[in-house]
C-alpha cells in the first residue's frame, strides 16, 4: 500500500480532490515521517505543526464547501534563508537564530494563498555559502541515499527532506548550484528559474542584500517528480513591488513549440549514460514539437572568472573580507573562507567592467 508521504505534489492534489485524503491526512503522514526519518537526517530543523494542522482543516473544509484552493493544502518545506511568517530566517546563522520574521517572502506568501502549507523549515550552510550542508546552529545534514555521500549544498536540508519523504516539494534557492547541485546529490529534481521571474525580497525592507547575490540568486522549487516543478513554479511568480529586478512574466508563454528553440550542449565532457540519456531527453523534445539545436558552451573557464570577480566585488558589504567574530560561523565555514578567499581576489582573466561605464554612460 502506497502512503501518502510517498507520493508526489500533484498525485496528493489528486487524491485531495478526489475525496481519497484529506489534507489535513496529507500533512500529518508527512509530520509522522518527518519524526521517523529526522533524527537521523538532520534535514529539517524546526517543526512547524500547530500551523500546518490548523492551516490543513481550513483547507479540508474549503474543499468540501467545493471551493478548493489550487494546491489544495498540500505541504512544502522551505530553507531557512526565505521568509515565512511566524518562523526565524536564521541563513545557517547562530545570531540570526531567534530573527523571528512578521511575514512571508512574496513567492512565499504566493504559495500559501494558493494553498500550500508550510510545515517545516530545511537546513543549509552559513549564507547559503558552500557545497555541503552544516553550520553552528543544527550541524550537518546527511544524504538520505548514502551518508557517506554529501547531501550538497546550499539547499542540502531541502535535497534530503525531499528524497526520504519528509516533503512533497520543496523551496529552495540557487546562485552558483545550490538547487542543482543538491538535487543530484540526492536524486530529486530542482528548477532554477531565471533572474527576475520569482521575487527576491526580505520581510525587512532596509536589510541589505549585496549587489551580486542580488544579480545571481533567484528562488526555484524541489521535488521528486518533474512536473511538480512547474505546478510549484505557476504559483510562484507573484507580483511585488520589493524586487526591481521582478518581472511577473506569464509561466506558459503563448506561440507553436516549433517557435522554441532549445539548445542541447555538445562539448562537455560526460558520463556515457548521462550522453544517452541528454540524446534520448532531445528526441522526445523533437518528438513533441520543439526546434532542438546542437551547441556549444562558450568558455566555462572565462564564465568562472567573471562570476569569481562579480562575487569578490560585489559580493560583500564591504570593500575588504571581514572574519566574524568567534561563535557566529562554524570551523567549517572558517575553513571554506579561508581556502577560497584568495582565490577569489585572485581570479585570472581581464577584469570585469561595464562598457556602459567605459562609454561614461552611466
Amino acid at each position: 500500500m502506497t502512503e501518502l508521504w510517498q507520493l508526489g505534489a500533484g498525485q496528493i492534489i489528486y487524491a485531495i480532490q478526489n475525496r481519497k485524503a484529506s489534507s489535513r491526512e496529507v500533512v500529518e503522514s508527512h509530520l509522522e515521517r518527518i519524526g521517523e526519518i529526522n533524527p537521523a537526517l538532520n534535514a529539517i530543523t524546526v517543526v512547524l505543526e500547530e500551523t500546518a494542522l490548523d492551516a490543513a482543516d481550513l483547507a479540508d473544509k474549503n474543499t468540501a464547501k467545493g471551493a478548493p484552493s489550487p494546491l489544495c493544502g498540500i505541504p512544502i518545506t522551505i530553507k531557512e534563508n526565505q521568509d515565512v511568517a511566524g518562523s526565524a530566517t536564521t541563513l545557517g546563522l547562530t545570531p540570526l537564530k531567534n530573527a523571528i520574521a512578521t511575514s512571508d517572502s512574496p513567492h512565499i506568501a504566493a504559495l500559501r494563498q494558493a494553498g500550500a502549507i508550510p510545515i517545516a523549515r530545511t537546513n543549509m550552510p552559513e549564507f547559503g555559502m558552500r557545497w555541503h550542508t552544516t553550520n553552528g546552529i543544527y550541524g550537518p545534514t546527511l544524504n538520505p541515499r548514502d551518508q557517506n555521500l554529501t547531501p550538497g549544498g546550499s539547499s542540502g536540508g531541502e535535497a534530503a527532506a525531499i528524497a526520504s519523504g519528509m516533503s512533497p516539494l520543496g523551496i529552495g534557492n540557487d546562485g552558483a548550484g545550490s538547487l542543482r547541485w543538491p538535487a543530484q546529490c540526492c536524486g530529486i529534481t530542482a528548477l532554477k528559474p531565471s533572474h527576475g521571474r520569482i521575487p527576491v525580497a526580505s520581510y525587512e525592507p532596509n536589510s541589505p542584500i549585496p549587489f551580486a547575490f542580488q544579480l545571481l540568486g533567484v528562488h526555484g522549487p524541489m521535488a521528486r517528480h518533474v512536473e511538480d516543478l512547474e505546478l510549484a513554479l505557476a504559483h510562484m511568480c507573484s507580483t511585488t513591488s520589493s524586487d526591481p529586478w521582478h518581472l511577473p512574466a506569464p509561466v506558459h508563454q503563448q506561440g507553436r513549440k516549433s517557435d522554441k528553440t532549445i539548445g542541447i550542449v555538445t562539448n562537455l565532457e560526460m558520463d556515457q549514460g548521462i550522453e544517452d540519456a541528454l540524446a534520448r531527453a532531445a528526441d522526445m523534445l523533437r518528438d513533441a514539437g520543439y526546434q532542438v539545436d546542437e551547441v556549444e558552451l562558450p568558455s566555462l573557464q572565462r564564465a568562472s572568472e567573471i562570476y569569481t570577480q562579480i562575487m569578490d566585488r560585489y559580493g560583500r558589504l564591504t570593500p575588504e573580507p571581514q572574519r566574524a567574530p568567534v561563535g557566529v560561523i562554524s570551523a567549517e565555514y572558517d575553513q571554506f573562507w579561508a581556502a577560497f578567499n584568495d582565490p577569489w581576489k585572485a581570479a585570472a582573466g581581464e577584469a570585469t567592467h561595464d562598457p556602459m561605464m567605459e562609454r561614461g554612460m552611466i
